[in-house]
């Protein structure tokens, strides 16, 4: 049965928050942030190019991903939320964006992006009942946006 979503009437009803699957699988999905930003440092430069490569890609997909999400959020809804819709393409317009520019520019565009997909999901979580979500979304953003920032810095450490 398809219920029609009205957050503000949902005031009473307790958030809803993510399952140990949840976590476990969030925090496997920094692997590659991980990876990516510890490659530049360490790897030989010969290898840099990829290394930048995997994280930049990487960092475009999530960005696109979180955006994917507000439409998911807007389809049950009677009427849909064009905001949400408009905001779901947004994400993915940066990214693509990300992708086109060097990698020194590119990964402090996907940093600028997972930090403006994570306030924008701040405004909208909570009245959806999804303010449960954004304690992960913190952690999650966090280390995606630093290990954005350490790629960016080591291009720039490296000349």
């Amino acid at each position: 049965m398809n219920t029609p979503v009205n957050p503000e009437s949902s005031a009473a009803i307790p958030s809803l928050k993510p399952g140990a699957d949840a976590w476990a699988l969030g925090i496997a999905g920094l692997l590659p942030f991980v990876a990516g930003a510890a490659g530049l440092w360490l790897l030989p430069p010969e290898w840099g190019g990829l290394a930048a490569l995997a994280l930049l890609t990487y960092a475009a997909v999530i960005v696109s991903f979180l955006g994917g999400i507000h439409w998911g959020l807007a389809m049950p809804m009677t009427p849909t939320r064009r905001g949400l819709l408009i905001w779901g393409v947004l994400p993915s317009l940066l990214a693509w964006a990300g992708m086109l520019l060097n990698s020194v520019w590119g990964l402090l565009l996907m940093a600028a992006s997972l930090l403006l997909c994570y306030i924008v999901d701040c405004k909208i979580y909570r009245p959806l009942r999804l303010g449960g979500w954004l304690g992960l979304r913190a952690l999650l953003t966090f280390v995606a946006v630093l290990s954005c920032l350490a790629g960016a810095a080591a291009f720039l450490a490296q000349g």
